[in-house]
């Protein structure tokens, strides 16, 4: 599932695409939307929240869209040939010269721009919000202490605690806190993590490339997150990956990367599977 900094991102290049310019052709293909039109209206700006985006439109109109585990908003030009099967297309705005295609783009929904807490109202503070300030943070802080024995990477995939920590995040927060992720919040200095939580992000919001070590280049971007192979960026031992998930909040395990040997606290018992993991 993309990280809140990937649909920011997203977000940002579709705005500088489109905000301004008046839409000349608009192609809905949802059920809910088949009948909508929406030429003659102005691209006032793309607005993200963590992991959804806004498409706001004048006078007073919103479309909302979250990706999931494969949407993508695609940049392209009238008559261009897209990237993606044509049947996999949910949404076509064209303005002039320019057209942005959502493939695979779900939770599609048009509704009045003031209504749009409706649907994320119920979020935490998003990390990347421009506005952030100590009062966004306490509220991450006061969210994430909120069941002091939770699991750690299961709290930071919470959206409900701060919005935009994926799976990725979760892995290389945990490991640059030296901690397992099923460690329980009570042991975290819970306000270094919102922060750990937002450099991270923040610091690859205007790029396509995530790097939480500090280096872009392939293979040495990530501490622990998909290193089956390559093992530990610090350490070079043998990582372990267990799934964490299923837990009243989280319906669904996710396969989480973990170096033994730098992070202390539990973790599952060692499985068969994990003893494929190789340095």
């Amino acid at each position: 599932m993309p990280e809140g900094d990937t649909v920011f991102l997203a977000g940002k290049k579709v705005e500088k695409a489109l905000a301004g310019r008046v839409l000349t052709r608009t192609d809905f293909r949802h059920p809910a939307l088949a009948t909508t039109d929406l030429a003659g209206s102005t691209v006032l700006g793309v607005r993200t929240v963590g992991k959804h985006l806004f498409f706001r439109f004048s006078p007073d109109l919103s479309l909302h869209s979250h990706l999931k585990m494969d949407g993508s908003w695609e940049i392209t030009r009238p008559g261009s040939r897209w990237r993606h099967p044509a049947h996999h297309a949910r949404v076509v705005l064209e303005a002039g010269g320019v057209q942005v295609v959502g493939f695979r783009v779900h939770d599609l929904e048009l509704l009045p721009t003031a209504e749009e807490s409706r649907l994320v109202g119920h979020l935490g503070p998003d990390l990347l919000d421009p506005q952030w300030s100590d009062e966004h943070e306490a509220r991450a802080v006061a969210a994430l202490t909120r069941e002091p024995g939770r699991e750690l990477g299961l709290a930071l995939l919470d959206q409900r605690v701060m919005a935009g920590v994926g799976n990725l995040y979760k892995c290389e927060i945990c490991f640059l806190l030296g901690v397992t992720p099923w460690t329980p919040v009570s042991e975290l200095d819970t306000a270094k993590v919102v922060r750990l939580a937002r450099k991270l992000l923040l610091a690859n919001a205007w790029r396509h490339e995530q790097s939480t070590t500090g280096d872009l280049a392939r293979g040495r971007r990530n501490w622990v997150y998909e290193r089956t192979r390559q093992g530990c960026f610090r350490c070079g031992g043998r990582l372990r990956v267990e799934d964490q998930g299923r837990d009243p909040h989280d319906v669904q395990a996710r396969p989480t990367w973990f170096c033994p040997r730098c992070q202390r606290g539990p973790s599952p018992q060692l499985r068969s599977s994990s003893l494929k993991n190789v340095r």
